[in-house]
């Protein structure tokens, strides 16, 4: 018997069957191991249900009908396109399937294009604070979440990206950020929401990078949240990058009130310049710019006028409840940084005037244009070889695993700042028997990575203060040891 052209070069599971028909039909009669041509049929009637279609009757033995090699034939060629269609099917549907990513950087979905995407990721940090002669400070060792702040974030299509970051430590939740991006241009990317003001520079890292478990003194000038919209971007390959906005206005060192409390706006703006970005050189870490603010403020309490704390969250300075806020208020940061392989250091300077003014009293009527600053510099040095940067130890070489002698990233860190009041500030505006003029403070701190997701930190750290104290006396200094435990994804 012949067999039909080209039935040996079928492929995938047809060919195999057409090859075993043709087999047995080439063997002699005589060879009863060999199926027979209907045995063959079954089989092939078994697979074509498999792929959802419908076998014709099987003719009986002896009768002429489907169980020939030509009709074998045409329904192996069916057979054969039905399972290059289901394969070309399940490459189009895997194509289009979305992309699901759990790593150390947090749970992401993705579309397979990559347009759309939403990511959850997680900051906890726990402390425990002990305060030296803390009764002399107002503060009260104790164990505290300091963060808690679940964060969703994600693009909607390549024009619009979002994020949403709610606070769950303290007392009360609250959202800390709440913001749409429409990215029309890698220069040209307009933000609008609850953002961090632009600022401050230490202000500016997240708060799971910070060198230090608090913020130092120049923080206390710069706004922290704020509500408003802003252009932002960055061009000559990353080497500049801006941002200018305009907002509601936040006091200094706190958020912005959900609202405009006084139909004021305020306008701020930063550059900044790493001129050899994404090089080779030793240079590559090196970074600098300006940021500054503009605005009027007309008010009292809270929302227009500052409190300054210390890093243990001690108030140390505040205005008189007579004092309101009535005029310009303006701010100047220049700042930078440079990270080279191990060592880094970060520096900056604000300097935040406002216009006062004593609103009831003997003094009432009396105005003064008052200007705080506060400056800083932290230098860091990463003891196991890791690279530092403004993200910190991004990911030790050696995760913790005591059993292959990996201990994770050790780093080292150190802090200095001041933070003065200007002289016109006392004593019609502020009570010196109250509030210093000067707070100086420097700190020490080791951090241990011991994953990308895990950190432990210890610092310790010493404020004095100049006034702040009964008849011209000084503020008793705060001395503190914190510890924190963080987890980070």
């Amino acid at each position: 018997m012949r067999i039909p052209p080209g039935l040996g070069e079928r492929k995938g599971k047809g060919v195999a069957i057409l090859g075993a028909l043709a087999c047995s039909l080439a063997m002699p009669a005589s060879a009863q191991s060999q199926p027979t041509v209907q045995e063959l049929l079954k089989r092939l009637e078994a697979l074509e249900q498999r792929v959802g279609d419908a076998p014709a009757p099987v003719a009986a033995e002896g009768e002429t009908g489907p169980a020939t090699l030509g009709d074998l034939d045409q329904r192996l060629r069916i057979l054969e396109r039905r399972l290059e269609l289901q394969q070309e099917e399940t490459a189009i549907k895997a194509k289009d399937a979305p992309v699901l990513a759990v790593n150390d950087k947090g749970v992401s979905l993705k579309s397979a294009n990559g347009d759309f995407e939403f990511k959850l990721r997680g900051l906890v940090q726990g402390d425990a604070r002990f305060f030296f002669d803390d009764s002399a400070v107002s503060q009260n060792d104790t164990f505290l979440f300091r963060r808690i702040r679940p964060t969703i974030e994600g693009s909607l299509g390549k024009l619009v990206a979002f994020r949403l970051t709610p606070e769950l430590a303290g007392d009360s939740s609250t959202i800390v950020d709440a913001y749409v991006d429409v990215k029309l241009d890698p220069a040209f990317t307009l933000r609008a929401g609850k953002v961090k003001g632009p600022i401050g520079l230490e202000r500016l890292q997240s708060g799971g990078a910070i060198a230090l478990i608090e913020r130092s003194f120049p923080t206390e000038l710069a706004p922290n949240r704020d509500l408003g919209v802003q252009a932002q971007g960055e061009f000559a390959e990353g080497r500049v990058s801006y941002v200018a906005g305009v907002y509601n206005g936040a006091p200094d060192g706190r958020d912005a009130a959900t609202t405009n409390p006084d139909d004021e706006f305020e306008y701020a703006g930063r550059i900044f310049f790493e001129p050899f970005k994404n090089t080779s050189g030793s240079w590559s870490g090196l970074g600098f710019g300006i940021a500054g603010s503009i605005g009027d403020k007309q008010g009292t309490g809270n929302n227009f006028l500052p409190r300054y704390r210390t890093q243990g969250q001690a108030q140390f300075f505040n205005y008189r409840t007579a004092v309101a806020a009535d005029g310009e208020h303006s701010r100047i940061s220049p700042q930078g940084y440079l990270y080279r392989g191990r060592f880094g250091l970060l520096a900056e300077y604000i300097a935040s005037k406002q216009e006062l003014l004593v609103t009831s009293g003997a003094a009432a009527g009396t105005r003064a244009d008052v200007e705080n600053t506060a400056w800083q510099a932290t230098a860091s040095w990463v003891l196991t070889g890791e690279d530092a940067s403004y993200r910190g130890v991004v990911k030790p070489s050696h995760p913790f695993n005591p059993g292959k002698g990996a201990w994770g990233a050790w780093e080292l860190i150190g802090r200095y700042g001041t933070l003065e009041i200007d002289d016109r500030a006392f004593p019609v505006f502020a009570d010196a028997a109250v509030s210093a003029r000067r707070a100086r403070s420097w700190t020490l701190g080791v951090n241990w990575y011991l994953t990308s997701n895990l950190k432990l930190v210890v610092n310790y750290l010493d404020t004095q203060f100049e006034g702040g104290a009964a008849a011209g006396a000084d503020r008793e200094d705060e001395k503190a040891v914190f510890s924190r435990l963080q987890v980070a994804f």
